[in-house]
């Protein structure tokens, strides 16, 4: 068993807290044999995110630069990075509890389709939403990803070729007139095929441009807090987790905003 089925495993050990996301979610899926990284999302309750600082703190676990593990930045969109050794190898770990571009309600239903899954891991299609980043490569997952899914609607929504769209669009023409307004790019299905691709190209650059305008406005709120951090991981190193936790949340309490994305509107 790898060391991310493992921890996912330990951090639902009596109660379903975590569930496997992003590079290892593509692992499960079969569309990669490994990513580096370990992501999960996270209930937003005290005691999930103490339960995993339980559980890292006995790997001998670290924080990273980014978000305490603390709900109340947790709940403002902001991600939490770990990381320890095992076997001579650098374990990093990643956490959020509203991952970007999964609606609330879209959320709430993973919750609860997950509940008597055998292993908690992301779906393939909310997987597709999560992978829309700024990394070109994403965009080769997200298709494959599209080609599992089963429902051709999620496909007309998802793929990210040309070819795939125009059968799918042959086959459901209903479903196309649907979509349209959400993806206007099904229009061309009867055009040449390089104007499909050049609209997917085009969509694809608008994708990583809105992740990115998203991710600068974390980066700019966390430009003071970057400015504590050396120090602060200075001061905390070698302690247990729990301890430079405390520490952690109490420095960025005034420094780190909670919810940025709000403070922007």
């Amino acid at each position: 068993m790898s060391v991310y089925l493992s921890l996912t495993r330990a951090f639902n050990e009596g109660a379903l807290r975590a569930i496997l996301s992003s590079g290892q979610a593509v692992v499960v899926h079969r569309l990669a044999l490994m990513s580096k990284d370990g992501d999960w999302i996270l209930r937003e309750r005290p005691e999930a995110l103490r339960h995993v600082l339980e559980v890292l703190e006995k790997r001998g676990a670290r924080y990273r630069f980014g978000a305490p593990l603390d709900v109340r930045w947790m709940e403002g969109g902001w991600s939490s990075h770990l990381e320890f050794s095992a076997d001579g190898l650098r374990v990093r770990t990643d956490f959020v509890t509203r991952p970007p571009r999964l609606g609330s309600a879209d959320l709430i239903a993973l919750w609860r389709e997950i509940e008597s899954a055998d292993l908690p891991v992301v779906d393939p299609r909310r997987l597709a939403e999560l992978k829309k980043t700024n990394r070109e490569k994403d965009y080769a997952v997200i298709g494959e990803l599209a080609r599992l899914l089963a429902d051709p609607r999620d496909r007309l929504m998802l793929s990210r070729s040309a070819r795939d769209l125009v059968t799918l669009g042959r086959d459901h023409p209903d479903l196309v007139s649907e979509l349209l307004p959400r993806r206007p790019l099904l229009g061309l299905l009867d055009a040449p095929i390089a104007d499909l691709e050049a609209a997917l190209d085009s969509e694809r650059r608008a994708l990583i441009h809105a992740n990115e305008e998203r991710l600068q406005a974390y980066v700019d709120a966390a430009a003071d807090w970057r400015s504590l951090w050396p120090e602060l991981d200075r001061r905390t190193e070698g302690m247990p987790l729990r301890k430079a936790h405390e520490i952690i949340a109490e420095s960025a309490a005034g420094t780190l905003p909670f919810r940025p994305l709000e403070s922007q509107s």
